[in-house]
């Protein structure tokens, strides 16, 4: 097995590697077999974190959602393998009308079934996958509290929470003597900046909580995939990634990842992802391969190590 470096997610005491590998191409973009092989390569490369959630893929035509996790439970049933990963999944997104949200009495009925999808006795992250503000939050993480103390669950974290309501629910652990949300999944790259950095990150460096970004290729756009509009056509996202990102401030960040990727002989893919994994606040980027040749790029992301002056050149051509 490969050595790549780890850190604690908040104070979980659940050491992670750099990187965490998004399950969410399971079942989407990838098959049983490939997912197999993902998997396996995976934990021999020291890249065995993998979030995931009960709600992937319901987007796909056919899919009612579960097909991450029970792709992930046949090949953990196969592999023997439950003690080389680090499992993460989520609850909330709405699966039908009558299974979303945070409600106690739900959360304690989408665990079992995600359990039982990923054929394990318990899960090492377990993450609220968006705020219900119907909710109240102490019932929430009652519930979540009860389920770490039955050891269903090891540690639980916050997806798409704002600000505000992040600090709220912090502040009612403390005060109620409950489980706290050790981490938060935020969307951040180096285009998507804003949302994470002018609020969130103060309330994780003050509580020191582990952030898992996703989207931290921003669809693939910081792969430098997408150069010239003709490029929507390489993939069934290209049009509305070059819609968001093509533009004068995107070109901009391309060609700090190409002067600074061509410098060290890497991938702007690598050269991106150092670029947050060097940043204090971030624990590990959310990044999804769907080939081993893919997955051997992200491990090169997890040993480059950025000077100052590319960091700062980077966040330099990111600024709106």
């Amino acid at each position: 097995m490969s050595h790549v470096e780890t850190r604690q997610l908040g104070n979980s005491g659940i050491n992670v590697p750099l990187l965490t590998f998004g399950g969410n191409v399971f079942g989407w973009t990838v098959d049983q077999n490939t997912s197999f092989s993902l998997l396996d390569a995976l934990v021999e490369k020291g890249l065995g974190f993998i979030d995931t959630a009960d709600v992937y893929s319901r987007w796909v035509p056919g899919n009612k959602g579960g097909e991450s996790e029970t792709i992930i439970g046949n090949w953990l049933k196969k592999s023997g393998k439950r003690d080389s990963i680090v499992l993460a999944t989520k609850v909330g997104m709405e699966l039908s009308p009558d299974k979303k949200g945070l409600k106690p009495q739900y959360i304690r009925q989408a665990v079992e079934e995600s359990l039982r999808r990923l054929q394990t006795d318990y899960i090492d992250l377990y993450q609220a996958h968006r705020d219900d503000e119907e909710t109240p939050l102490a019932e929430t993480l009652t519930a979540f509290d009860s389920l770490i103390k039955e050891g269903k669950v090891r540690a639980i974290g916050a997806s798409n929470y704002g600000a505000a309501r992040l600090q709220e629910a912090l502040q009612i652990s403390e005060r109620e003597g409950l489980a706290r949300y050790e981490t938060l999944q935020p969307e951040y790259n180096l285009y998507d900046r804003a949302g994470y950095e002018a609020e969130l990150e103060k309330v994780v460096t003050e509580h020191g909580l582990g952030v898992i970004n996703y989207y931290s290729l921003a669809s693939g756009f910081l792969s430098g995939k997408y150069r010239i509009a003709a490029d929507a056509s390489k993939s069934a996202r290209g049009q509305s990634v070059i819609e968001k990102y093509l533009n004068p401030r995107g070109l901009k960040i391309l060609a700090a990842l190409d002067e600074i990727s061509s410098a060290h002989h890497v991938s702007p893919t690598q050269v991106a992802l150092a670029w947050q994994i060097a940043r204090p606040s971030i624990t590990a980027p959310i990044v999804s391969a769907t080939s081993l040749k893919q997955l051997d790029d992200l491990v090169g992301a997890t040993q480059l190590k950025l000077t100052q002056s590319e960091i700062e050149q980077l966040a330099t051509a990111s600024q709106k």
